[in-house]
């Protein structure tokens, strides 16, 4: 990507929760909202995996749905972008490109765009849905509309999932912004409440729906702002989104796929959506629920 004149954007926190331990204070108050997230993300062994890191690494786990002792200590600071790091500076970079451009869509329908704001943490943190680990990936949090991202993760997708570049850095940010256009436009409650009433593999189904379409969106956002596409830049996009596909997740993980416990959809679906924003750079295209998938 050219980013070298993309203008950082200034909704940024950082903070820092290497004070230790799980005592008073905290961001917390999204009473278990983040259990939720990481089961969709991950399923319920998901849940089970995180619980036992929390454990091994002395936190609390109670405090993912905000009780048992409250979140854990952080200090939350804005220090200058120059005294952050290369990869932060970036993210920051393609986060004011997604601001630009959903302001320029949401301009042309007569509304304002509220951006998100993004938080750096490392190895753990607190979110206004509860405790942050980079055990979860980035996310984005309703409760307080904020993007949660431990920048190793950028780390782990070349070396664990085989995704270099700098495209899968503003694909999977973007991607995270199309969960806060879902919540600002209020589909995501509508879809929370529907996954309410539905059956686990339903409630998964539409899970899968959610995250597809925040793909697509990703997808609108990086073909409105086309000075920042070069050559090779779909290719790691495809290769990133091929990555995290549950099926390919699952077989690396030495699983058989069950499709009835996908929640972000199978490689060729993220990958097909992706391209669909890519190509279309219109976000009504991105409407996963219409029809099949």
């Amino acid at each position: 990507m050219r980013l070298d004149d993309e203008r950082e954007s200034s909704h940024y926190e950082v903070q820092d929760g290497r004070g230790g331990g799980f005592g008073g204070g905290g961001l917390g108050g999204g009473l278990g909202m983040l259990l939720p997230l990481i089961g969709s993300r991950f399923g319920c062994g998901g849940i089970v995996v995180v619980l036992i890191i929390m454990v091994v690494m002395g936190m609390n786990p109670l405090s993912l749905i905000g009780g048992g002792g409250g979140g854990q200590q952080v200090q939350t600071e804005r220090p200058a972008t120059s005294e952050l790091s290369a990869v932060q500076r970036t993210s920051l970079q393609v986060l004011g490109s997604t601001e630009r451009r959903w302001a320029d869509i949401f301009r042309a329908q007569g509304q304002d765009y509220p951006p998100p704001t993004l938080v750096f943490y490392n190895q753990s943190g607190q979110s206004g849905c509860g405790a942050a680990m980079s055990a979860m990936g980035p996310f984005y949090c309703p409760a307080d509309q904020r993007i949660y991202l431990d920048t190793d993760f950028f780390r782990e997708m070349e070396t664990k999932f085989s995704a270099p570049g700098d495209f899968p850095i503003g694909y999977i940010i973007a991607h995270e912004v199309g969960h806060h256009i879902q919540t600002i436009t209020g589909e995501a409650d509508r879809i929370r409440k529907a996954q309410q009433r539905a059956s686990e593999a339903d409630g998964n189904a539409l899970q899968v729906k959610m995250e597809l379409q925040a793909d697509c969106y990703a997808g609108v956002w990086a073909a409105r702002d086309t000075n920042l596409m070069e050559a090779g830049d779909l290719e790691e996009g495809m290769r990133a989104a091929e990555a995290i596909g549950d099926d390919t997740l699952q077989k690396a993980a030495g699983r058989r796929p069950v499709p009835e416990s996908f929640t972000h959809g199978t490689s060729a679906q993220r990958m097909q959506w992706l391209r669909k924003g890519l190509e279309t750079g219109d976000p009504a295209q991105c409407d996963t629920f219409g029809g099949a998938i």
